[in-house]
């Protein structure tokens, strides 16, 4: 009986022993690429035209940026900021990409034709070049694409390039202006911009008026002050019209502006209001007749005039004359008047008849009217 169970015992472990010093186990299978990871469950993954139209909006963006650059003294490009401050005396040329530039500059370096002033168009960009550079030549430049079919042009929004040049001088803190005097209008539903604009954007400004002599307390909200623009009224009132002027310090003795003589101006906007008179309703053979088309407006305000009138298409002479002033209504209130006048010198029974004004501003025109008789 022992011997049954000793064999019994024997076999038992004759089975167990390749699991433990016999064989090697049979290696594993290797894992194929990925397997066994964790899978992220309900993992968002962008499209790739979301990619594709994300890069070509950032491309947009920085093709609108880089239009316009800066040729250094080594001949290398540079890209520019909102801003730029220069020396004055230097010279510059900007770069604008594109086969039909338009430029925007300085409006005094037309209207003086300075000859120190460049642009050329090339095959793939345009040139602007300004030579010995002034305090005055200070401010914006841009350029911008045209778009054209046959005759007809307009401006490629997405195509644009601008920076504001500083020509710095501690001789001129202001930029330099063709007058020693000039009206700021006021008017109450718009701002209003005291124009006295530094050389050096770092300069202290301050606003005075000249009588009484005092400073112009600005709150930085409805006063302030922009170095590329002057100081900006918010919202003007008649408490501010007066004659006032700018001073600004930059690193030695104090610099004044011009002057400006600020007008509060309170006239409803809309087409000329517009009045009609003549000398006489009826005028006998020879006599002089003379019919005045009058309008009252805002100082800044240009009105335009047309006359219809007997004898207009067959020919016949008359003497018109436009002109305009400005005339002070009420307490610090200022309009401007604008006059057309028609004269018949020698009345014949051809100008018997209708003669009608029309005035004609940006919001419109007006129409009127009045009737000469022969005695």
């Amino acid at each position: 009986m022992r011997l049954w169970v000793l064999l019994g015992v024997l076999l038992l472990l004759q089975g167990a022993l390749p699991h433990v010093i016999g064989q090697p186990a049979k290696s594993k299978r290797p894992k194929e690429p990925g397997e066994n990871k964790i899978r992220p469950v309900n993992k968002k993954v962008k499209p790739k035209n979301a990619k594709m139209k994300e890069r070509e909006s950032v491309d947009s963006s920085l093709k609108s940026q880089a239009i316009l650059t800066q040729v250094t003294d080594k001949g290398h490009f540079q890209k520019l900021a909102a801003s730029l401050s220069l020396a004055a005396g230097q010279s510059i040329e900007l770069r604008c990409k594109g086969s039909n530039v338009t430029w925007s500059y300085p409006s005094y370096l037309d209207t003086f034709k300075d000859s120190r002033l460049s642009i050329k168009q090339l095959d793939r960009h345009s040139q602007l070049s300004l030579a010995n550079s002034t305090a005055a030549d200070t401010g914006e430049y841009s350029c911008w694409l045209q778009l054209c079919n046959g005759n007809k042009c307009r401006k490629d929004e997405t195509k644009t390039g601008s920076t504001y040049i500083f020509f710095t001088d501690k001789e001129e803190l202001f930029v330099p202006t063709p007058s020693y005097f000039e009206i700021v209008y006021l008017n109450p539903d718009k701002p209003a911009v005291i124009p006295c604009r530094v050389t050096t954007p770092s300069a202290k400004v301050t606003l005075h008026r000249e009588f009484p002599a005092e400073e112009i307390e600005t709150d930085g909200t409805d006063i302030f002050y922009d170095a590329k623009k002057g100081f900006v009224f918010q919202h003007p009132s008649s408490d501010h019209k007066g004659i006032v002027y700018c001073k600004a310090e930059s690193q030695g003795a104090p610099q004044i502006s011009i002057k400006y003589h600020l007008l509060y101006v309170e006239v409803p906007k809309g087409p000329p209001s517009t009045t009609i008179a003549v000398s006489s309703a009826r005028a006998g053979l020879g006599d002089g007749v003379r019919v005045v088309c009058t309008v009252l407006g805002e100082p800044d305000v240009d009105v335009s005039f047309r006359w219809q009138y007997p004898g207009q298409e067959s020919g016949r002479p008359v003497i018109i004359q436009n002109f305009w002033r400005l005339i002070n209504r009420g307490i610090g209130h200022t309009t401007r008047i604008s006059k057309s006048v028609l004269l018949v010198e020698d009345f014949e029974d051809t100008d018997v008849g209708n003669y009608v004004c029309i005035a004609q501003n940006l919001q419109g025109e007006t129409t009127v009217a009045t009737k000469v008789e022969l005695k």
